[in-house]
């Protein structure tokens, strides 16, 4: 299995990226595909560990280590190598409803873990396992798959993010008929609203509703589950009802901003960038970063998208507020790592947006607008737009009260299941877990289905992933 040596023979090798200059000018995704034979080398550099770390899926001393969804990494890293895209990509979805979405925005905890990175340079599992899914799709390889029968069960998923889309494919395979209803205009949740175009295109996540929706998912939007009315409805006409409503309460900013114009949080200013771009709106409530001068708060894939954004929207400046020293962020050889936000912002304006060990004391305002920034520094950063990317504070509570669900910052479920405690109301995602990555949320679904499909029919033979 695999190429023994290959590892010493092949360097790392990424996707190639557009140029920074040239990219910040449209939304088009920036990665580009490497050609076959190098990929066939990415493929052949996994060593075929006996024990293979990359698909453990544990939580070690606070951070993700390894595959949560324990995907067959070694299996399908050898199909490229030996050139048999079918069979990867069989291997592939036995444990991914979505690696077209994992494959363009996970951090790639399995690389972290990859024993060919403790000496040298990990094995490119991320872009592996996106040429897999894309390559399938490209070569019609993705064909609808339709339940043989129906059980007669129907099953309400509340939420149209990575988790409930999981859960709702693994439940309708299963043979349960499912409706997902979402609160927005579109379906797709966080993988619509809260990451940008040119990470994940939206045709993507359409494309993945279209499928989702030929194999017989139902999506309605604009249903807002929040509603006590609703709820009731949703609980008379649905044997099953799973909430996946993400943890969307954000992290105070800690200053007082009320009554003050031109501030937002990073979810808002990026779901008004996504309604403005890939949808045509005019008027959204976040205005636009265009010709402002934009100061973000906060570090992580938020913030780097907020920077990226307001380049593309045209922002006079941009800076970026990092609470932490910079020694912080430092890699093994002592240098600051440059995500594709910063390495954008260099080649427009011609500086690493980055400010390490500073935070905003206070505001300054003309008749309620924002003008300025004081820092902890004691310098003034001229400024009109102020985003907070600085996490989130858990779920929001309005949907819990009308499903009568216990929940502070996350909902209660009992101890080892997704269930909430009330008859059929089960929960599953960052709404459960707390705020996490795309692939944890991906996991959470396919267990929380396992576990309704077995309340529903007394047995299951779907894998749970956590």
């Amino acid at each position: 299995m695999g190429k023994p040596t290959g590892f010493l023979e092949y360097a790392r090798r990424e996707d190639a990226c557009r140029p920074a200059a040239e990219r910040v000018h449209d939304w088009a995704e920036f990665h580009l595909p490497l050609p076959e034979e190098f990929r066939r080398q990415q493929g052949a550099r996994c060593m075929n560990c006996g024990v293979p770390f990359c698909q453990t899926g544990m939580v070690y001393e606070g951070s993700t280590f390894g595959c949560p969804l324990h995907n067959l990494i070694p299996e399908w890293n050898d199909m490229i190598l030996s050139g048999n895209r079918g069979h990867a990509l069989s291997r592939l979805l036995k444990s991914n409803n979505f690696p077209e979405f994992t494959g363009r925005v996970c951090p790639a905890p399995c690389e972290q873990a990859c024993i060919c990175g403790i000496y040298g340079d990990a094995v490119t599992i991320r872009d592996n396992e996106l040429c897999i899914i894309e390559d399938a799709f490209a070569a019609g390889r993705i064909k609808r798959r339709r339940p043989p029968q129906w059980s007669g069960k129907k099953v309400c998923v509340v939420g149209s993010g990575p988790a409930g889309l999981a859960a709702a494919d693994q439940l309708n395979h299963r043979g349960h008929s499912v409706t997902v209803v979402e609160r927005a205009e579109h379906p797709g949740g966080l993988l619509t609203y809260g990451i940008p175009n040119m990470k994940l295109p939206k045709s993507v996540v359409q494309r993945r509703i279209n499928l989702m929706t030929d194999e017989g998912v139902s999506f309605v939007c604009g249903v807002d589950a929040a509603d006590p009315k609703t709820a009731r409805r949703l609980m008379e006409e649905y044997d099953a009802i799973l909430l996946c409503c993400g943890a969307g309460v954000p992290r105070p900013l800690g200053f007082d901003t009320a009554g003050v114009g031109g501030v937002c949080y990073g979810t808002e200013y990026l779901k008004s960038a996504v309604e403005r771009a890939q949808f045509g709106k005019e008027e959204t409530p976040v205005p636009s970063a265009a010709g402002l001068d934009v100061v973000i708060i906060g570090t992580g894939d938020t913030a780097s998208d907020c920077v990226a954004t307001a380049l593309r929207q045209g922002c006079r400046s941009v800076t970026q507020l990092v609470r932490r020293p910079r020694a912080d962020y430092l890699d093994k050889q002592g240098q600051l790592p440059l995500d594709y936000a910063h390495e954008e912002a260099e080649a427009v304006l011609g500086t690493d947006p980055r400010r390490f060990g500073v935070q905003v004391q206070s505001l300054v305002t003309s008749e309620g607008a924002l003008t300025a920034v004081v820092t902890t520094e004691g310098d003034t950063l001229p400024c009109q737009l102020l985003i907070g990317a600085t996490g989130f504070a858990g779920c929001e509570s309005d949907v819990c009260r009308a499903f009568g669900v216990e929940a502070d910052k996350t909902v209660h479920t009992l101890p080892g299941s997704f269930s909430t405690g009330v008859d059929k109301v089960f929960a599953a995602g960052d709404m459960r877990r707390g705020q996490s990555l795309v692939v944890w949320a991906i996991a959470e679904g396919r267990s929380a289905a396992a576990e309704i499909d077995r309340y529903l029919i007394g047995y299951t033979n779907l894998v749970t992933s956590l």
